[in-house]
């Protein structure tokens, strides 16, 4: 971990930054110490009112879901949190799917591995809630994906009872339709019927759940 990193000492031991913050959004700061990279979600920068109110809250929760996929292969290590403000994680060496897409890059082999992936921070009780966005998922040089900003997630014990454990399911449910979606423009001759079926579907009951899910999902990546 960074020694003595504070969030005053940002500016002078970062590297670059990645993106500049805005009214809501935070500074996201790359650091680099001893050959090792390190990035930065730094809400210290937002005004008193929303980074006290909603920056705490979303380091808060994006931290505690780091907590449940500690150890999981495709998505960065998390080291912290400074001052309640600020989240230090990993920083991944990779291309996100935008920029492999151009290329033509994206393999069935390398869908396989992303649905491996979301299969298991399911089996912890996460739900990402924001594959749909492509800077989400990265390409490691190596074809390993590697899933990024926990922020909007969700977790099945924030959601155990009824009906919320119907939007859970929803959600986890999006994660995959996100898959299909991808497979759909990248290797659709890939693709299974029951796949394709599952993505068309717009039941009644399906269309109320995404309407509730929708709103969820938007207040929270309007915070994150």
């Amino acid at each position: 971990m960074l020694n003595n990193l504070t969030l005053d000492s940002l500016p002078q031991r970062s590297i670059k930054i990645l993106r500049p913050p805005s009214s809501t959004r935070p500074t996201i700061w790359l650091v680099e110490e001893n050959g090792e990279k390190f990035v930065v979600k730094d809400f210290s920068r937002n005004r008193c009112f929303y980074k006290n109110l909603f920056g705490r809250f979303l380091i808060w929760r994006e931290a505690k879901a780091y907590r449940r996929l500690r150890g999981l292969k495709g998505v960065p290590r998390c080291y912290g949190v400074l001052e309640g403000l600020a989240l230090v994680t990993e920083f991944v060496e990779g291309k996100t799917i935008k920029q492999v897409e151009k290329k033509g890059d994206l393999s069935p082999l390398f869908f396989e591995r992303l649905k491996k992936l979301i299969d298991s921070f399911h089996r912890r009780g996460i739900a990402h809630c924001d594959l749909k966005r492509t800077p989400n998922i990265l390409v490691s040089p190596e074809g390993q994906p590697y899933v990024l900003d926990w922020a909007a997630s969700v977790s099945a014990s924030e959601c155990r009872f009824y009906p919320l454990t119907k939007i859970y399911n929803r959600l986890l449910q999006d994660d995959n339709m996100a898959l299909i979606k991808m497979k759909l423009r990248h290797i659709p001759h890939h693709v299974a019927q029951q796949e394709k079926a599952m993505y068309e579907s717009r039941s009644p009951g399906e269309r109320l759940l995404r309407s509730i899910r929708d709103k969820l999902r938007e207040w929270l990546q309007r915070l994150a």
